[in-house]
């Protein structure tokens, strides 16, 4: 074989080994691995990962640190996991305390239903019509996919059930009692309002 046919027929085999790839990469199963994996993983999720999968999120959430007595203190008590607080949050909403996140039918979540619960994550709004409270960030929740908001459903329904009622929110003006951290009123730049302008501008981002 000749140089010039040498040649050729290398540039053959790796127009041929291009085009292989090109194929497998649009039929999902090259370039995309990563995401066909994921995906399949998840579609084939048991009881028993979805359940870890919701452990994760509520972790990465930060839901542990308000709703498991001990968290902000660095010493979450794990017998009561999600159990709720009574350290009270102060702020222009008046006083707010994290709930029972349990499966305990009479003070928990055990009389809602998955879908409830979700809804409830979604809309910040209850079945009874009143509204979570701040620092609960119910409009982050809202942005998790129908898989993982299921995954961190099931993960709270999962829970050990421990009776504990949640303490009534106070409204702003009444002085709650025992422990609180507190919100000061905010300075100039967190107060001021921003132009019209400008307020439809940052909203297009």
């Amino acid at each position: 074989m000749t140089r010039p046919q040498a040649l050729a027929a290398i540039t053959l085999i790796a127009i041929a080994l291009a085009g292989g790839l090109l194929a497998v990469s649009c039929s999902g199963t090259g370039g995309d691995a990563a995401n066909d994996a994921t995906t399949a993983t998840a579609a084939e999720w048991t009881a028993e990962q979805k359940i870890a999968e919701g452990e994760r999120l509520v972790g990465f959430a930060g839901c542990n640190d308000c709703h498991t007595p001990g968290a902000l203190e660095g010493a979450p008590d794990r017998t009561r996991t999600l159990a709720g607080s009574e350290l009270g949050w102060v702020g222009p909403w008046g006083t707010s305390y994290p709930s029972n996140l349990t499966p305990d039918p009479g003070t928990g979540l055990g009389s809602l239903s998955e879908e409830q619960i979700a809804t409830i994550l979604r809309t910040g709004v209850r079945p009874d019509g009143t509204s979570l409270l701040p620092p609960m960030p119910w409009p982050n929740m809202a942005r998790l996919t129908d898989r993982e908001m299921g995954a961190l459903v099931a993960y709270l329904k999962s829970l050990p059930p421990v009776k504990h009622a949640k303490l009534p929110s106070l409204p702003p003006g009444v002085t709650p009692t025992g422990a609180t951290v507190v919100f000061s009123p905010p300075g100039a730049w967190d107060a001021a309002k921003p132009a019209p302008a400008a307020a439809d501008s940052a909203a297009r981002f």
